[in-house]
């Protein structure tokens, strides 16, 4: 703001002084005081006023600027207040005060919504954890009843056990730094353990799995990192072909990383939805033709992903196939091996 919006602003002021200069010039008058004494006195006053509005406007200025120039620097905006320099005005002093009190307030109030967050999140677990009984139940019924409606229900139900379990993560996820422990890992079992918790499905549909050098060593959670593969897996199960499909599992050592890609020969998704792959409840045309997809299963691995410090990329053409590349940073945890 410069100095004459400032005097602008204070334009009753001004009106105020000017007036009462006029009073005193009218009482000068009565008492024939020179024509110089009566120009001094205005010009002395007046000026003392300038003076006085320009000091107040450049420490205003000089506080509001640094201010603003805090508040720029900072990723975390609400805490301007701890960076505010001290009050010298009691302008400065009562904005201080009010932005503590909003601060303060808010505070609470993301306190109460964190609770109630928590509440609710540890209420899904608690359902997830009691709902996997009667699945577990379930499923030992249908084993000890084999017969093609049996084997339609094992279906639906797996299906259901799936997507209890993307619930639960999806609870977890944005605590994901509080539950999850790095290990050393190798790559192929978790690959392995995956292709065992679809080997029915796999078999059922038909569906071939090449594995081609996965035998690497990398760090991470290993069932985070299972889960978010196993999302994967499902995702070129579910947009696989009616016939012939396939679906492969290979890994690049680079110097400061590892690369598993999971890749397929299913539908595809069109080259302009690809980059929207991983936003949430996004599903793409073909998504939308009876698969039933809820655009939830990629979006929840690019946040795990984010959450365990790794990386994560989506290519895919239509009627062509999908590729998925999980990559396993070198240098972002420790070496384990070092301490063993």
């Amino acid at each position: 703001m410069r100095f004459t919006n400032y005097l602008y602003d204070r334009w009753k002021t001004i009106l105020l002084l000017a007036a009462g200069l006029a009073t005193i010039e009218i009482f000068l008058l009565l008492y024939q005081i020179s024509l110089f004494l009566h120009v001094y006195i205005v010009l002395v006053v007046f000026a003392a006023f300038l003076i006085g509005a320009f000091w107040e406007y450049q420490t205003k200025k000089n506080f509001y600027a640094d201010t603003l120039g805090k508040l720029e620097r900072l990723e975390e905006k609400y805490l301007i207040v701890e960076m505010m320099k001290t009050a010298n005005m009691l302008e400065e002093e009562i904005l201080c005060d009010i932005l503590q009190e909003t601060n303060k307030s808010m505070l609470e109030k993301v306190n109460e919504y964190k609770y109630i967050q928590e509440e609710y999140k540890d209420y899904i677990e608690l359902w997830i954890h009691e709902i996997k009984l009667p699945i577990a139940t379930s499923k030992m019924i249908i084993e000890n009843n084999k017969n093609e409606i049996t084997k339609s229900i094992e279906e639906e139900i797996n299906e259901i056990e799936e997507y209890t379990e993307q619930a639960l993560f999806y609870a977890r996820s944005s605590y994901a730094n509080k539950d999850y422990f790095v290990t050393k890992c190798n790559l192929k079992e978790i690959v392995n353990e995956s292709i065992k918790r679809n080997k029915r499905t796999l078999i059922n549909r038909k569906i071939g799995v090449r594995i081609e050098e996965v035998n690497q060593t990398i760090y991470t959670d290993p069932k985070w990192c299972s889960f978010i593969l196993n999302q994967v897996v499902q995702n070129s199960i579910k947009y696989g072909k009616e016939t012939g499909a396939e679906i492969y599992f290979t890994a690049e050592e680079k110097k400061n990383s590892v690369i598993l890609s999971v890749g397929d020969n299913g539908i595809g998704m069109k080259r302009e939805e690809a980059v929207r792959a991983f936003d949430k409840g996004f599903t793409g045309s073909n998504g939308r033709i009876g698969k039933k997809s809820t655009g939830i299963g990629l979006y929840l691995c690019k946040k795990l992903c984010d959450k365990l410090g790794l990386g994560i990329e989506f290519d895919s053409e239509e009627n062509i196939g999908t590729e998925v590349r999980i990559i396993f940073p070198k240098n972002s945890y420790l070496d384990l091996s070092k301490v063993e």
